[in-house]
């Protein structure tokens, strides 16, 4: 009998290594993958905006003045008149009533009955809506037809007080909302179960995103059916064997996993400084120097005083002034090389002591010279 020599410690360490390597590699390309549910939207689940108009009571003398809010005071009169009193208009004088605009989100397949939450901001010069209680609301929605209807007591997480010589405001006191405070009457007119054929659109549009995930589908399904209309639309056919069974198709489909691929991009918003970049951004070898003129002036006055006891001289307030000019001297000139990665990028800029608001002057320039291959987007 032939027995096999036991492993040595070094071809241990090297199995060992390479067990490592591979589970790192594997680990990197399932994070860059992402599943189809988190990247598309299916035909048919969507949300439906509704909206309505409405009037919050039990407000503590925050509500509008009925002076200033024309659409309230007729929002109130017609209130009470529909409930059978007659309200004088002349002698009609409270502020604990506010007209408010309610908004609430209709969930894909919400059936007749299904409560939603409600938001509640206020339409005229109500201080605050703490305490006060929404009366029933039509909710509807783009079409005109009633979807819910609202009311309950607002929940608001800002308050406001005021005194004589001071006035606090913590958050937004004007806007409130009511949890589970609408209940759903009509029901969106839509049958997921009978379609043969759905579209799957990409929250972002992209080509190779759009085929990558075509052939995800059908490789998974075995057949040809989906097929690619434009970078933010596929088609997809409902096979033989899932037919009447479009719910399993969708939920086997969006655990698929793909690679979004993404257009080389930088986002720029100029209002708070802040800069993105996407991880394809190259740059071609370009020369970048950035210097500035910097003139501070400073102003110390000082105070001239006669000798004590003396008869002669006045005390005189004597100018002094102090005028600093910086040229940016210690600034250099910096080099990057073609197809620079963008860590490369940030840490050149970096290097040269840039800004963020100079910084996007620089790729504006950078992105003028032809350098820049990648597309800037402003928000």
């Amino acid at each position: 009998m032939i027995r096999s020599a036991p492993p040595s410690p070094f071809s241990r360490f090297g199995l060992g290594i390479g067990l490592v390597l591979t589970l790192l590699l594997v680990a990197n390309t399932a994070a860059a993958q992402s599943r189809i549910k988190d990247i598309v939207d299916f035909e048919g689940v969507r949300d439906n905006m509704l909206v309505g108009y409405g009037l919050v009571v039990g407000l503590n003398g925050t509500g509008d003045g009925l002076n200033n809010s024309i659409f309230t005071r007729e929002s109130l009169i017609g209130m009470l008149q529909r409930l059978g009193v007659n309200a004088d208009d002349n002698a009609l004088n409270t502020n604990n009533v506010a007209a408010v605009m309610v908004t609430a989100t209709l969930q894909p397949f919400a059936r007749s009955g299904t409560r939603i939450d409600v938001s509640v901001a206020a339409m005229g010069n109500a201080g605050s809506l703490l305490g006060g209680t929404l009366l029933v609301t039509p909710l509807v929605g783009a079409d005109g037809e009633v979807y819910a209807v609202a009311q309950g007591t607002l929940a608001v997480g800002g308050f406001a007080a005021q005194g004589a010589a001071e006035t606090v405001i913590k958050g937004v006191p004007t806007s409130g909302r009511i949890a589970n405070g609408a209940i759903v009457e009509r029901e969106v007119p839509f049958r997921l179960g009978d379609m043969r054929r759905m579209n799957i659109t990409l929250r972002n549009p992209d080509f190779t995103t759009a085929r990558r995930v075509s052939r995800a589908i059908n490789a998974f399904v075995g057949l040809e059916t989906t097929r690619v209309l434009d970078p933010g639309t596929v088609e997809m056919n409902v096979p033989d064997t899932y037919e009447g069974q479009i719910v399993e198709l969708i939920t086997d489909i969006e655990q698929l996993r793909v690679e979004p691929d993404q257009m080389a991009r930088v986002v720029i918003d100029e209002q708070s400084g802040v800069i993105v970049m996407g991880e394809n951004v190259r740059i071609n070898e370009v020369a970048i120097a950035q210097g500035s003129l910097t003139i501070r002036i400073t102003e110390t006055p000082q105070v001239s005083q006669p000798q004590p006891f003396s008869n002669t001289g006045t005390t005189q307030e004597v100018p002094r002034t102090e005028i600093t000019v910086d040229e940016g001297g210690d600034r250099r000139l910096a080099v990057l090389n073609t197809g620079v990665s963008l860590q490369e990028v940030v840490n050149g800029l970096n290097a040269l002591g840039v800004g963020p608001r100079d910084m996007i002057t620089i790729l504006q320039a950078i992105k003028a010279a032809g350098a820049l291959q990648a597309e800037i987007e402003f928000l």
